[in-house]
């Protein structure tokens, strides 16, 4: 009989007892969202614990724990002003460098499909090199015919050696001319000259970036 009865007593109890729990779990639904633990490590080494962010690790990182000590999540440091800032511009640097890098691979992309092998890169360098050849062969030509005129100029001027100033205003004039040209015809041989050493730069560079990616692509 006793027996019996303290299995009843211990019924009731257990049912009291989960009923307290459900009740006190209904008021902290209805109070308000469900408790949190901050936790850290200070400065000193001490294991800190607090319902609310901690101010003695407002430098470092606070594990927020759930209330059945379960991760919920990581927030700090807090940064100061400063620390903000280049915090910032990390961020600012480090996506630049992404986008670089983005652009070099999409441009990498576009010379592989215009130039699939080093035959049509080496065909391509040959015929810009080819058409600034004949400019500038066309500017040769003009620079020989300047000299021989200016060549003729000279000998018609060696008559007024002593005092040139006597020489005919037309011959003069012509002589003038003449410099002034071939002094232009000059420095257009040597810009075409420069031209062409920036389309061989153009294509060195552009045949050292292909040709891992033509190794990479061998069928092609």
């Amino acid at each position: 009989m006793n027996l019996v009865l303290s299995r009843a007593w211990f019924s009731v109890l257990v049912g009291l007892a989960l009923a307290s729990f459900g009740a006190t779990l209904f008021a902290q639904s209805a109070t308000g969202p469900t408790p949190q633990i901050y936790t850290c490590t200070d400065a000193d080494g001490r294991n800190l614990t607090s319902d609310r962010p901690i101010a003695a690790c407002n430098d470092r990182v606070q594990t927020i724990l759930n209330p059945s000590g379960t991760v919920k999540a990581k927030i700090g440091p807090t940064l100061t002003p400063h620390e903000q800032s280049q915090s910032e511009a990390r961020i600012r640097a480090e996506q630049k460098e992404r986008a670089r890098l983005e652009d070099e691979k999409r441009m990498e992309r576009a010379l592989l499909v215009r130039y699939p092998n080093l035959v049509a890169h080496q065909k391509d360098r040959e015929d810009a090199l080819a058409q600034l050849q004949l400019v500038r062969q066309v500017g040769v030509t003009r620079l020989k015919d300047l000299l021989a005129e200016q060549s003729k100029h000279n000998a018609e001027m060696a008559f007024y050696a002593k005092d040139p100033s006597k020489a005919p205003a037309k011959l003069q004039r012509q002589v003038k001319e003449v410099t002034q040209s071939l002094a232009e015809q000059e420095r257009f041989l040597a810009e075409k000259d420069k031209e062409i050493q920036r389309i061989n730069a153009r294509f060195d560079e552009e045949q050292q970036r292909l040709e891992p990616l033509w190794r990479a692509n061998p069928t092609r």
